[in-house]
């Protein structure tokens, strides 16, 4: 039997089919691409060792209006696990990063009083967001703040003004100083719901146990984890823990420049503390681009206040960001460590010196001699995205 339908009711078949499909389509084309988008946060790792200058660069993207910062959350880690070695905890200082980029501050439930406040986290002041809205009312966003007088007026606010002021912000920014091994991050690399990118702060290791020297007591904790000496309190006269650590940069540095995973690309980059103290706006702005930041006219008054004081600093001044002359403090280990001292840090930490472009010297007079450059002009990477293809 034939039925007959008029031409129009088919035209009308037609077309509202295919409006149906090009609906379905633009829904599925509009699913996949909100499931490739990276998240709306950037998460911002500052991997670095103690008395690297990390506290400094630290505030500087603390104080920047757009960023979340937290330092080291991880201590609350090493203290509560401070039998284990560093690298049996690893893994618990990784997870414990990746919460907090994605603001979920429950992860300090197994590290922290049940009933806290803001005062109850590890060196909370020095967070300017921790300071202002919504975490606290006494400062605006764009005000630099002092640990002084955050401690003074905000340490009572309640502790879950942390992951709601977090979730505020559009970049997250972490300073860690108990990662050893970049592979250890690759979890967090390849992580869909992070957008990772990290700065790998690097110090002359002279300059580091110079400035270790002035913090002896507070370091003996950490040492004992990093020499994994089951809790343990270590001072570290023979350097062992330089050797660590310095042993740990050259790892970091050679497994992003040589050969690295394809998911590493645009998202390394390495910062030597002497660049920064000679050219502090220059290198500073090429960390934001690498950010996504952007300077403001505040922030770089500031930086510069903070980068040309009278001083090479004090030492109860050991742990604070102060205003200091930060050429000099770069350079205070040639005056003030002996060549003894010098030769056996350039043993243990030869590799790590050479490999990150620092001069040895060879005598006293070379190390008290001021006019000669021991910071040499940083070599290019011969390491090329383009010429690299990943066996994936």
């Amino acid at each position: 039997v034939w039925i007959r339908i008029p031409s129009t009711i088919v035209i009308i078949f037609v077309t509202v089919q295919t409006g149906f499909l090009l609906f379905m389509y633009a829904r599925y084309s509009s699913f996949v691409h909100q499931s490739e988008e990276k998240p709306r946060q950037v998460h911002v790792l500052i991997l670095s060792s103690w008395r690297s200058g990390s506290s400094f660069v630290g505030q500087l993207f603390s104080q920047h209006p757009s960023v979340f910062y937290l330092m080291e959350p991880a201590w609350h880690v090493w203290v509560t696990m401070y039998q284990n070695s560093a690298k049996v905890l690893h893994m618990a200082v990784r997870d414990l990063v990746r919460s907090v980029f994605l603001c979920d501050m429950s992860v300090f439930d197994a590290y922290m009083p049940w009933k806290r406040n803001l005062s109850d986290l590890f060196q909370w002041a020095a967070s300017r967001a921790l300071c202002s809205s919504p975490a606290c009312d006494s400062f605006q966003r764009t005000d630099i703040t002092s640990e002084m007088a955050c401690k003074t007026l905000c340490g009572r606010y309640p502790f879950s003004k942390v992951e709601e002021a977090c979730k505020t912000y559009s970049h997250v920014v972490i300073k860690e100083v108990r990662f050893f091994d970049l592979k250890v991050l690759y979890p967090l690399l390849t992580d869909p719901s992070l957008n990772l990118k990290i700065i790998h702060l690097v110090r002359d290791p002279r300059a580091v146990v110079k400035s270790r020297e002035q913090s002896v007591k507070a370091l003996t904790r950490d040492n004992g984890i990093v020499l994994s000496t089951n809790g343990t309190k270590v001072e570290d006269g023979k350097y062992k823990v330089m050797q660590e650590v310095c042993r740990s940069h050259v790892q970091i540095y050679e497994t992003a420049t040589l050969k690295p995973p394809n998911f590493l690309k645009d998202r390394y980059l390495m910062v030597r503390f002497e660049d920064l103290v000679r050219d502090p706006l220059s290198e500073i702005s090429e960390m934001y681009k690498f950010a996504d930041l952007s300077l403001t006219p505040r922030l770089k008054s500031w930086i510069y206040n903070i980068t040309h004081g009278q001083g090479p600093g004090k030492k109860k001044e050991a742990f604070k960001i102060t205003s200091r002359d930060a050429v000099s403090v770069s350079q205070a280990w040639r005056n003030v460590l002996s060549f003894q001292k010098v030769k056996k840090i350039q043993e243990v930490c030869k590799g790590a010196i050479n490999m990150l472009g620092y001069q040895l010297v060879d005598s006293e007079k070379e190390q008290r001699d001021l006019t000669l450059d021991l910071v040499l002009p940083r070599r290019q990477s011969q390491f090329s995205w383009l010429s690299f293809n990943p066996k994936l």
